[in-house]
């Protein structure tokens, strides 16, 4: 039977994506789970035409279902300010139904962002995003000091969750251990999650 974790984000210029993809190759590196990727849609000051129901580009927008049906959640979002962006903050801002219901108690959860700059908020941004997460009832997963990456990176990558140093044109690559410690918060949080479903 295989369980699936939800990898849900928001990216303004494709960073944040590639983060996530490649947690859910972590995810999915671990036998029986699959990593279920969806995106938030933006916001706008100006709401007077429809969002269409699925976006030009990249994953499907995220549904209530993806809350409920999904084990765990990694959850990202580019940095503003040292907080998330305004579109997953709004998304979440909408769960309170889930909220009531408790349909992310006890699921575990990690987070992941990206900056322009080292210094830009990233792990700031993490935190903000753990806390709603912790409201829900979720139990947050981040990356251990076992994993050698964590002391090596000159880039991205912290013990709050897995990130990206974009640079201030946004042209940097994933480096290495960027890649390294991305999939392997995948790994943890996809492990995490299979435990709790066996013994659920």
């Amino acid at each position: 039977m295989s369980h699936d974790v939800l990898v849900l984000y928001y990216s303004r210029s494709g960073h944040t994506a590639q983060l996530a993809r490649l947690i859910a190759r972590g995810i999915e590196e671990v036998p029986g789970m699959r990593g279920r990727l969806r995106q938030v849609p933006p916001v706008a000051p100006v709401t007077e035409i429809a969002m269409p129901p699925e976006p030009d580009e990249g994953a499907p927008y995220v549904s209530r279902v993806d809350l409920v049906e999904c084990v765990g959640m990694a959850m990202g979002s580019p940095t503003r300010f040292g907080n998330m962006a305004a579109p997953l903050k709004y998304f979440l801002d909408t769960t309170g139904a889930e909220w009531a219901s408790g349909a992310l108690a006890g699921k575990p959860a990690a987070l992941f962002t990206s900056t322009s700059t080292m210094h830009g908020g990233q792990e700031a941004t993490l935190l903000s995003m753990a806390l709603p997460l912790l409201h829900h009832g979720m139990l947050i997963v981040g990356i251990p000091y076992t994993e050698p990456a964590l002391t090596s990176t000159t880039t991205g990558g912290t013990p709050y969750g897995a990130s990206h140093v974009a640079g201030g044109r946004g042209d940097n690559v994933i480096s290495e251990h960027e890649r390294e410690l991305a999939r392997a918060l995948g790994r943890r949080l996809a492990d995490v999650a299979r435990r709790l479903a066996t013994h659920a």
